[in-house]
Parts: structure tokens; sequence; C-alpha cells
């Protein structure tokens, strides 16, 4: 039985392709933003034969491998506890931050529209009463 399961970015790119593959895993950090495609076939599957596919998304701090962290840093595991509470605040406050910014990025272009659509009105006013009394117009 042939198993193929490409992972494809928003742009074409594969990032990781398996064949042959009972069971896995598999870890990427894009450079892409979009919608990833990934996708799971069989060639010769019999009707008889159960097939399932589990999938665990995961992205942001959950995707952190914790183990492999305190492996490599050589950390006790209430440190490695903390450091997983702590992260979730600190995304959680950068995504405030970033709301926050978008905001005001907003109400900037918007009042830069306006100020903008005033200025133009202003100059045309003042140019039709500048010929009105050179009595061009």
């Amino acid at each position: 039985m042939d198993r193929f399961s490409p992972l494809t970015s928003p742009y074409g790119t594969t990032l990781h392709f398996a064949e042959n593959k009972d069971e896995g895993q598999f870890g990427f950090t894009t450079t892409e933003a979009g919608n990833y495609m990934a996708c799971f076939w069989m060639h010769s599957h019999a009707d008889n034969v159960p097939a399932s596919i589990e999938l665990d998304w995961k992205f942001g701090v959950a995707a952190k491998d914790w183990a492999s962290i305190a492996k490599k840093e050589k950390l006790e595991s209430w440190v490695i506890s903390q450091r997983r509470a702590v992260n979730p605040c600190r995304e959680a406050e950068m995504r405030g931050v970033n709301e926050t910014t978008n905001a005001r990025v907003a109400w900037f272009s918007i009042m830069s529209l306006f100020l903008c659509l005033m200025v133009a009105a202003w100059q045309l006013w003042h140019l039709k009463s500048y010929f009105e009394r050179k009595k061009i117009l």
C-alpha cells in the first residue's frame, strides 16, 4: 500500500513529503502567511482495511517542544512549567498591543484622509475667490 502526504505552502512550495509512513511527526516554521495544504492519500486501498488520519495542528506557544528545550538548556521541571505559564501571557499581551496599534493606525489614516479633503476644499474655495477678485471667473 503506497501512502503519500505532502505539505504545501500558499505559494506552492513543498515543505514536507513523506512516503510509505504509518505514523509520524513533523514540525516547520513558516515564512509565508496564508493557507497551508496537507494532502493524504492511499493507493490500492482495500475495502476491509480501516484507515484513519489524526491531525494535531499546533501554532504559537503551544507548538514549542518543551522537552527538547529543557534538555538543551538543562532546566528543571519547575522552570519549564513557569515558562509555559509566562509565554501565553506574553502572547496575549502582544496580541493586545498589535490590536491597539492597528486601531490607532486605522484612526490615523481616517484623520489624514479627512485632513486632506479639508485642505483640498479650502484650496478650491481660495482659488475660486482669488480668480473672482481678479475677474478671471
